[in-house]
């Protein structure tokens, strides 16, 4: 018999607003002790000294991580021009410096190169794993590892002006940048700098938006009060700020079943559509797309979401199936 899991199934996702400072994990684990849930993983590391967008998955939300870690994502980042260190960002050591800085215009005519599939090298300390082992280890222990360059995508790459424009020879510039997954912006900036005859490093970094996940809809972390954890007894934390598992999963298309249905689904069985009615439910899906499958919920407002499920010859069949 399995031993039994300690906490409470809580399902859901939370989006945190992770400060500078603080580590991916530990955060997890502040929120994962606030809601003394069972399980917790997040969608999406940010560097400790980045702030912004961590959404945090909690129990069966952990199921639906990889549609988030394969969504597209938007930062501002500042770059500072004259000095390039080993991590690339402001906590590293210097290891090149340069009196150059570049001008405006320069930059906008750089910018351009940088949009659409580009050629990246992730940066030595980072958690790519070489030969079984973490760049950043070997990094560390003073191994020089062989990042080897990969094709990554940029959607838009801005230079910010919020105080009017960017004065030529300034030692700082703040950017914009929409991307797909993989994108370093540390290498982002090694590379930029490069292109514009300097180096450079990341002073700060915020993530705006994860996917569905927005800065504008997360909360802080200061806000998963350890002391309230300690007050509660035998009661999982409120869920103000959990969202439902499916609002991950914004892009894909939702279907309804019903209850013998989705008992079936949760027990491994695919659902036949064989009926005119059943096969309208499906109209304008091709073989082989994924969807989401839900059912009504009579106790609150957000219907339950049962699984993922593909629609291939005539059915639905359960890819991934959610134990709520």
């Amino acid at each position: 018999m399995g031993r039994k899991k300690k906490g409470f199934p809580v399902h859901g996702w939370i989006i945190l607003d992770k400060p500078a400072g603080v580590g991916s994990t530990p955060s997890v684990s502040t929120v994962k002790r606030y809601f003394q849930a069972q399980k917790a993983g997040h969608g999406g590391a940010l560097d400790p000294f980045a702030s912004g967008v961590l959404p945090i998955a909690l129990g069966e939300a952990t199921k639906t991580m990889p549609y988030i870690l394969d969504s597209d994502k938007e930062y501002e980042f500042t770059v500072r021009w004259g000095a390039e260190t080993d991590t690339l960002d402001i906590d590293g050591a210097v290891v090149e410096t340069s009196a150059a800085r570049p001008t405006r215009q320069a930059i906008l005519d750089a910018l351009p190169d940088f949009v659409g599939e580009v050629m990246q090298t992730p940066p030595a300390y980072s958690s790519i794993k070489i030969d079984g082992r973490r760049a950043y280890d070997l990094a560390r222990s003073g191994e020089a590892p062989e990042m080897q360059p990969r094709p990554v995508f940029i959607d838009a790459l801005e230079l910010v002006e919020d105080d009017g424009p960017y004065p030529d020879g300034a030692d700082e510039a703040t950017f914009f940048m929409q991307c797909g997954k993989g994108v370093y912006v540390r290498s982002l900036g090694r590379d930029l700098a490069r292109r514009l005859g300097t180096v450079a490093h990341i002073v700060s970094l915020r993530r705006l938006r994860v996917g569905p996940f927005d800065i504008d809809d997360s909360v802080d972390l200061a806000d998963f009060s350890l002391e309230e954890t300690e007050q509660r007894e035998d009661k999982p934390a409120e869920d103000r700020w959990l969202l439902p598992i499916q609002s991950a999963l914004d892009g894909i298309p939702a279907l309804v079943v019903n209850e013998a249905e989705a008992r079936r689904l949760r027990n491994g069985q695919a659902i036949s559509l064989l009926k005119k009615l059943d096969l309208d439910r499906v109209r304008g899906f091709d073989t082989g797309d994924l969807a989401l499958a839900t059912m009504a919920d009579r106790t609150g407002p957000d219907d339950i979401a049962v699984g993922m499920v593909r629609f291939e010859n005539g059915a639905l069949h359960p890819v991934r199936v959610f134990n709520l």
